[in-house]
């Protein structure tokens, strides 16, 4: 019986060695999160933003991309250039890197700030402008 006993501690000991933190996006609770700026419910799949807070590993959701920008000013977040940012691509809803997304504007999306973000170019109207992530975020600081 210690014999069991023993081996299942040591299993369970390398199991939890092994269990490695990620920085990678997290499913959230659609129509039941909250944004973290404005408090709305997080329901558009197609507009939602997260990011990681890389020290605690804190998921915060938003619903728009405006929100996350300007909670990051307002909150005067220390972290917020070292923080992994994602956000749903346009087309497929699927989770990308915010800042190497490609961006259009004129959307319609939940907070008005009407980015979309798209993982291709080509995805992205050739009538339009295309925005890299720091172009978007000056562009919702200055408004």
């Amino acid at each position: 019986m210690k014999k069991l006993l023993l081996t299942l501690l040591i299993a369970l000991s390398f199991l939890s060695c092994s269990k490695e933190k990620t920085t990678g996006p997290k499913q959230p609770h659609f129509d039941r999160d909250m944004c973290e700026r404005c408090k709305m419910v997080v329901s558009d799949r197609h507009h939602t933003v997260q990011t990681i807070d890389p020290k605690t590993k804190k998921v915060y959701f938003f619903d728009d991309l405006g929100c996350m920008v300007l909670w990051f000013e307002e909150n005067k977040t220390n972290w917020k250039d070292k923080a992994p940012i994602w956000i749903t691509d346009a087309k497929t809803g699927e989770w990308i890197d915010a800042r190497k997304a490609y961006y259009d504007s004129g959307n319609i999306t939940p907070m008005a700030f009407g980015f979309m973000a798209h993982k291709r170019k080509e995805d992205i109207d050739p009538k339009k402008k295309i925005y890299t992530y720091e172009e978007v975020r000056k562009e919702i600081l200055s408004h």
